[in-house]
């Protein structure tokens, strides 16, 4: 399993245990700006065999020898298309699955065409296989890759996808532990990394959220953090809701976090299973968090406050029943969610969820084996150098590869370097390189777009 981002890892690590239960799972994760921490790998709660980072071409190099059965790549469009070109001259090639990690509400046609020519791309709903059919056959691509399944996190019982609801949930800067025992009724606040992206709205979140803890003191208001300060995550977050806590006034009536109001980690299914057991409520501007929620049974609210947009992502929501304001929420609305709307999303729990793609790749995995010509047949994208000359270099040239999918000369490879020497240099550089460009895109770039406004 190829990933990049601390959510495609758990998208990708929960997705491999679903397709092929028992089997061993290699984690690989994709050398990057968002490579994930230990702390975030372990907060998914999922374990793998073996983990190691890699590059684009150290991965096409490995998994085009045969090492790997079946390689679920839970990443960014273009790294997937990437290795999807890298893996097509492979001479046995693994069975190639991809997906989407959560809720598709942008970019559906560029995140769909950089996945066409996996065996599978799972959709995570009736709806979403509808939509990615429709886009393969708008361009007269072939559609037979998608197969309908669910977010591997909705399949699973809570035993599998969550730690025990007995466990605690890490608290944020200045908080003390909550323990997962039944307490007053729960507002979980799910909070996006870039949705909404400017200071003005998110503090105006962070202060309705700090409101209705106020207006509902017998209420226990939990705001859940995504990542720590210095992580990176799947998108970038310029404004952590740490620093805007920071900058509240420290005392008075209206100062600081009200009693009842926490900074939380931790697993979502964990703090989604204490809302459902206090009779709480999920509130959240677009995240797939809303999707979990629905499918645990546990009022939904799709916050409507800063407008209904494709910009946000909420418009994702229409027709779900969901939709609703902090001061309606203020008010005690508990908004009731559309039976058929979140079957149709996937979050019913009424689907086949991953039997149809387990046979799936069951069944092309059989016939790897036992061909006699090397195995499955060659990848076969929709861009090519034919359909998109100008486009499809760049993307592979990304990644270190060459416009044949061939890596570039050069390009890094770890396993090419000895345990001293010029290698040891080398990696070192490598790292000290990333890092600089990490500090560079999460922490000068957004001041100097700030300036730049003024």
């Amino acid at each position: 399993m190829l990933a990049d981002s601390d959510t495609r890892w758990k998208w990708g690590a929960l997705t491999a245990r679903r397709l092929a239960p028992g089997a061993r799972i290699d984690g690989l994760l994709l050398r990057g700006r968002a490579t994930p921490t230990p702390r975030q790998l372990a907060e998914v709660g999922v374990t793998v065999d073996a983990l190691r980072e890699v590059t684009g071409s150290e991965f096409v190099r490995t998994a085009g020898r045969g090492e790997y059965d079946v390689v679920v790549l839970a990443c960014v469009g273009g790294a997937v298309q990437a290795m999807l070109h890298g893996l097509a001259r492979a001479e046995r090639r693994p069975v190639v699955v991809t997906g989407y990690v959560g809720v598709v509400y942008e970019k559906l046609s560029d995140g769909l065409l950089l996945r066409h020519g996996a065996d599978l791309v799972l959709a995570n709903s009736p709806h979403d296989a509808d939509r990615f059919r429709a886009v393969y056959e708008g361009v007269g691509a072939d559609s037979g890759s998608v197969v309908e399944s669910v977010l591997p996190f909705l399949e699973a019982a809570p035993s599998e996808s969550a730690p025990s609801e007995g466990d605690a949930l890490e608290e944020g800067p200045g908080e003390d532990a909550v323990s997962g025992d039944d307490g007053p009724f729960t507002v979980v606040f799910a909070v996006q990394p870039s949705v909404p992206a400017g200071r003005a709205d998110r503090a105006y979140l962070l202060r309705r959220a700090l409101g209705h803890a106020r207006k509902h003191p017998e209420r226990e208001v939990l705001i859940k953090l995504r990542s720590k300060p210095g992580e990176h995550t799947t998108h970038i977050e310029e404004e952590p809701y740490q620093k805007l806590v920071r900058k509240l006034p420290a005392a008075g009536p209206e100062g600081g976090l009200p009693p009842n109001c926490r900074l939380v980690y931790g697993h979502m299914g964990t703090i989604l299973d204490r809302a459902r057991r206090t009779g709480g409520l999920l509130v959240t501007v677009s995240s797939t968090a809303a999707l979990e929620s629905l499918h645990r049974g546990v009022p939904t609210a799709v916050l409507t406050d800063l407008g209904v947009r494709e910009a946000l992502g909420n418009h994702y929501f229409l027709g779900s029943g969901c939709l609703a304001s902090w001061d309606q929420l203020d008010e005690g609305a508990l908004p009731e969610a559309d039976p058929e709307w979140v079957e149709r999303q996937g979050a019913g729990g009424g689907g086949r969820g991953f039997r149809t793609a387990r046979e799936r790749v069951a069944e092309l995995v059989a016939r790897a084996r036992a061909s006699e010509n090397g195995g499955l047949p060659p990848l076969a994208p929709y861009y090519t150098l034919r359909t998109a000359p100008g486009y499809l270099p760049g993307v592979l040239r990304r990644y270190g590869l060459g416009p044949d999918g061939i890596p570039l000369a050069g390009a890094a490879d770890g396993a090419a370097a000895g345990a001293d020497g010029p290698g040891v240099v080398r990696r070192a550089l490598r790292e000290a390189a990333r890092g600089a460009y990490r500090h560079g895109v999460q922490r000068v770039a957004p001041v100097i777009r700030r300036v730049g406004e003024l």
